[in-house]
């Protein structure tokens, strides 16, 4: 329905989307004076946590990719959508029914497209992506070299737990109580940096509404603790007509990073679980995700 070209890079024969891609995309994007970009902060192994902003309007809508490792196909979509509304504003086009000029001039697009990079590497080239921490994640991959189901940090900490958000509750229950490839939530919050740099941001933006992209299962998480506004089941409905995914409100799970900005803000956030099957989808799903979700990504830019 929408047209959509992603540069992906390939090897064995299967694309993928890493750091280099994104850095590559990025170059090109910037050559669009409309479109700036800045570092807010580092991974463990030093890459560039890059923020993307597009507008000139005081009201921030906020969208983040791959805080999981084996989801880095949230980065490929996060990335098309964005390059989408920027050939529509360059062109002055509508998309999706809406009219980009309007939306540019009304609010501004903050994206982080990975914020996990060293984990998207590792899951995709494996233990060489990791550096000096190669025999380390080896060691708490139980002595696998298949990084496949990695979904942390390279430091075996999982970034989307990480957040002050009841998080002792997730500390007690998870069953890491030490680095692993999924789940553990650190031995305090905001340990990590990629962690830090989001918060910071986010203190520092002050955002309207935040949008988490995530696979998968066609849900959207939209409630935390009754904190959330009454607008966002309204909105998470407009979400659900246009992708076909399921409202959910309410799920057993804390310490996450659209948990402590409901809680905190009590503004919308939501997560987004995109595609359906077992993570790392496949990039072959890459055009269903994105045709289902671009209208996610344009009404939640139009709503504020």
């Amino acid at each position: 329905m929408y047209k959509c070209t992603v540069h992906t890079m390939k090897q064995g024969g299967r694309a993928m989307y890493d750091f280099s891609t994104l850095m590559h995309d990025l170059d090109q994007l910037r050559c669009h004076s409309f479109v700036r970009t800045q570092e807010i902060g580092q991974s463990v192994l030093k890459k560039p946590i890059v923020e993307l902003q597009i507008g000139e309007g005081e009201t921030y809508v906020h969208m983040n990719a791959s805080f999981h490792a084996n989801e880095w196909i949230t980065s490929a979509v996060v990335m098309a959508f964005v390059r989408e509304y920027v050939e529509a504003l360059q062109n002055k086009q509508h998309l999706c029914g809406y009219d980009v000029q309007q939306l540019y001039k009304r609010t501004t697009l903050s994206v982080v497209p990975m914020v996990n990079p060293d984990g998207v590497d590792l899951v995709l080239h494996g233990k060489k992506a990791a550096q000096h921490y190669e025999d380390e994640v080896v060691r708490i991959n139980g002595g696998s070299e298949d990084f496949s189901q990695w979904k942390a940090n390279i430091r075996g900490v999982d970034l989307n737990n990480q957040f002050p958000a009841k998080w002792e509750v997730e500390k007690e229950r998870k069953i890491p109580k030490a680095p692993a490839p999924r789940d553990f939530p650190g031995f305090s919050p905001l340990t990590e940096p990629e962690a830090q740099a989001i918060a910071t941001l986010t203190k520092e933006r002050d955002f309207f509404k935040v949008l988490a992209f995530h696979t998968q299962g066609k849900e959207i998480y939209w409630g935390y603790e009754r904190c959330e506004p009454p607008e966002a089941e309204e909105e998470v409905n407009e979400f659900a007509k246009w992708s076909g995914y399921v409202p959910v409100r309410y799920i057993d799970s804390h310490a996450g990073y659209r948990d402590w900005f409901i809680f905190n803000w009590k503004r919308c956030g939501y997560t987004i679980e995109l595609g359906e099957g077992v993570n790392p989808l496949p990039f072959s799903q890459f055009h269903s995700i994105y045709n289902e979700s671009i209208g996610i990504f344009m009404t939640a830019l139009a709503r504020t």
